[in-house]
């Protein structure tokens, strides 16, 4: 039978048509305008997956309101670390943003960003105590110098009359907000990126194609066998550089490149779930993302959060997420994808990670086991007069939490994101969650530093970076006057409330 593969050469491949996939294309075509990129993405639309407006928190994460990044030792000291690299790298991300608006290569911003007060709620002795804390530690930071706190019932009701209504006046609660907080649609933001990306010259992005096998040639390029699923054609694609931002199953393409870099990873699938208020009355009544703090032993993925959202021209309320266990990759998956990814090399250290997260095992059961009433409760712990009529259950995005091996424990859980590069630099992979998203732009220009190191210290690809970040090489924190300065022109750029 006659070969009938069509065979064709591209500098770089990204696999995936996520935020990330967006992010790096758009990146690595302003800093060199004449290169050719082919995008490949198993389904049949962009950002159908973790970058979809329904499938994440839409949260823009800048460390604001989400308790788990500034970790509270046995002490009671809190270590703000964390908290303030998070905040750096989406302001980062909204200098990125604002240079595409203002040099009209993303329409207008309020189809992807919005400002919304970022709050932290608690309730508890110990948890007030723990509030105060972290607030002092953070506003010492310039980063969080307008953060306010508040034990006054009627400063709260004001910030969020839903959350305080009919709660126990007894009862002592705490918060803290910002009010430069954001929510990010990142579906619309990765598909007006691509819409951008690939109205330039030798760029294709390539729906239903998915990707069957990499191999790497002598000369170090990649070989990747593809197949159209629409068709059934085979194809052979050739490039010096791919990135695999392919959200669940990047960690199984991984595996088929067969690098050194890549042995040992596992991956552990964790599920969502959300409560949508059905009721216009309630939704309007909420103005704040509102998070608490997570239960004992629950991925960071699954603090709980009162979310007013803007989807698709309406706003949105939700609660959650609910975490849940599933074998799927993607919310698309297939129920063989763990089971499939279990390798000689990663075996024990998914074993040993297994095994050191016993709560997290135990929370992930009780979260699958919990009834509608069940959610309902936990639901009402944040807003007290909620009605189960007002509100339905709606499936979330998947998650794969990466396992990497560790010197000490063999296993270890990893939560956050993680870049893995090979060290001839033509291969990256991203692996892991939140807060990926918000801090797409700052993990791809580390990305691009690490996988073209000469291009990237050239004088021309740093003055570009620099027109494109005007922050880029400086710590904002470090420099309160320089981050008013970014805060206003971004906040005016992008139609923000600062």
């Amino acid at each position: 039978m006659p070969d009938t593969t069509i065979r064709s050469n591209s500098e770089v491949v990204l696999i995936g048509a996520g935020i990330m996939s967006a992010t790096i294309g758009v990146i690595l075509k302003e800093l060199q305008p004449d290169i050719k990129i082919d995008i490949f993405e198993r389904l049949d639309s962009a950002a159908a997956e973790s970058s979809d407006a329904w499938n994440n928190a839409g949260t823009g994460h800048s460390a604001f309101c989400e308790l788990n990044y500034t970790p509270e030792s046995a002490d009671g000291t809190i270590n703000p670390n964390k908290a303030i690299s998070i905040a750096e790298q989406f302001e980062v991300s909204r200098q990125f943003w604002a240079y595409l608006v203002k040099d009209g290569k993303l329409p207008t911003p309020e189809d992807f960003i919005k400002s919304i007060p970022h709050i932290s709620f608690v309730w508890g002795d110990k948890n007030v105590d723990f509030l105060k804390n972290r607030f002092e530690v953070l506003q010492s930071n310039p980063l969080f110098a307008e953060m306010v706190f508040s034990t006054d019932v009627s400063e709260l009701q004001k910030w969020m009359p839903l959350v305080m209504e009919g709660r126990n006046s007894e009862e002592k609660v705490a918060g803290t907000s910002m009010k430069i907080g954001t929510d990010v649609n990142f579906g619309t933001l990765t598909r007006n990126m691509l819409d951008y990306l690939t109205n330039l010259d030798n760029v294709s992005i390539h729906y239903s194609h998915e990707v069957k096998k990499l191999k790497q040639r002598e000369d170090k390029s990649w070989r990747i066998k593809i197949t159209d699923l629409a068709s059934g054609q085979k194809k052979k694609v050739y490039t010096k550089f791919v990135f695999i931002g392919a959200g669940g199953v990047s960690l199984p393409l991984l595996e088929k490149a067969n690098v050194p870099e890549g042995k040992g990873y596992g991956g552990f699938p964790v599920s969502g779930q959300w409560l949508k208020c059905t009721n216009p009355e309630v939704i309007a009544k909420h103005q704040a993302k509102v998070y608490g703090k997570a239960s004992v032993g629950a991925p960071p993925m699954s603090v709980p959060h009162v979310d007013s959202r803007m989807i698709d021209g309406e706003k949105a309320l939700l609660f959650g997420p609910f975490a849940g266990f599933s074998t799927r990759f993607l919310k698309n998956g297939k129920y063989s994808d763990l089971p499939l990814s279990i390798k000689p090399d990663n075996v024990i250290p998914m074993i040993v990670a297994g095994y050191k997260n016993i709560p997290l095992t135990k929370y992930l059961i009780e979260q699958v086991r919990q009834s509608p009433k069940d959610r309902m409760n936990a639901l009402r712990e944040y807003v007290p007069n909620a009605r189960t009529k007002d509100w339905k259950l709606e499936r979330a995005g998947q998650r794969v939490q990466v396992i990497k091996k560790d010197e000490e424990l063999i296993g270890k859980l990893e939560f956050g994101t993680e870049i893995i590069n090979t060290n001839d630099g033509t291969l990256a992979v991203l692996l892991g969650a939140s807060p990926g998203a918000s801090t797409a732009v700052s993990i791809m220009v580390e990305l691009v530093s690490k996988c073209f190191p000469e291009q990237f210290s050239s004088p021309e690809w740093q003055e570009k970076l620099k027109m494109m970040i005007p922050s880029f090489g400086q710590m904002l924190n470090n420099n309160p006057i320089l981050l008013d300065e970014i805060r206003k022109n971004t906040g005016e750029i992008l139609k923000l409330n600062n």
